[in-house]
């Protein structure tokens, strides 16, 4: 059952991807809300190599891509940050159209960075699982609680959402952010590890639909 969900969640993201490429106009493809993208590539990669460990079987090449898979999220998350930035500046808010507010913006997601990999990457030993039918390589010390990078690019888009909903009408990145949030904090009683996997989906639809939204605003 979990293979059939990450091979969906990645078919997800994908349709996601060349849907909102295939829509963006071309004066909005330098957009910061572009950093998306990266996002959605590094969720590809991430639940098909999940998706795909039970094929590809306990050895090297299921851990280096497992490993990869922690890489890619310590460089591409942060980018939210990027995206938030480029959301707030199309609502109209005061002070964030310069080059202090993007240079000050560069330099957070650069830390958020820094921060993920001295915390959770460096000297990362990963052994094997298996579990709801899913072969991976996950984390030998683990702990609990989201890691603190996580917990900032969440309130980063908690707050960008509610800005956006107060200040523009649109509300669906809040409720995207707010379903997530709520999501991986209750503990969903289903015998699944992928499970909260739909609600990063639900939160990416939402970020995906407010890029959208604010490509046709600023055309």
């Amino acid at each position: 059952m979990d293979t059939f969900l990450y091979f969906f969640y990645s078919a997800a993201y994908l349709a996601l991807l060349v849907w909102s490429i295939r829509i963006t106009p071309k004066t909005q493809f330098s957009s910061l809300r572009s950093f998306i993208y990266l996002v959605l590539v590094g969720l590809i990669f991430d639940n098909t190599v999940v998706a795909v460990g039970r094929f590809v079987g306990e050895g090297d090449l299921l851990e280096i891509l497992n490993l990869l898979r922690y890489w890619i999220h310590a460089f591409f998350t942060p980018t939210l940050v990027l995206f938030s930035l480029g959301v707030l500046r199309s609502a109209g808010i005061k002070g964030l159209n310069n080059k202090f507010a993007f240079y000050g913006t560069v330099l957070f997601t650069s830390i958020l960075i820094v921060l993920e990999v001295l915390t959770e990457i460096r000297g990362l030993k990963l052994k094997l699982e298996g579990e709801c039918g899913v072969l991976r390589y996950v984390p030998i010390e683990t702990e609990s609680g989201p890691p603190l990078m996580i917990l900032l690019v969440t309130l980063v888009l908690v707050i960008s959402g509610i800005l956006l909903w107060k200040l523009d009408g649109w509300i669906w990145m809040f409720i995207g952010v707010t379903i997530m949030t709520l999501g991986s904090a209750v503990p969903v009683p289903v015998n699944s590890s992928a499970i909260i996997n739909g609600f990063e989906l639900i939160l990416t639809i939402s970020l995906v639909a407010t890029k959208a939204y604010q490509d046709q605003l600023d055309l």
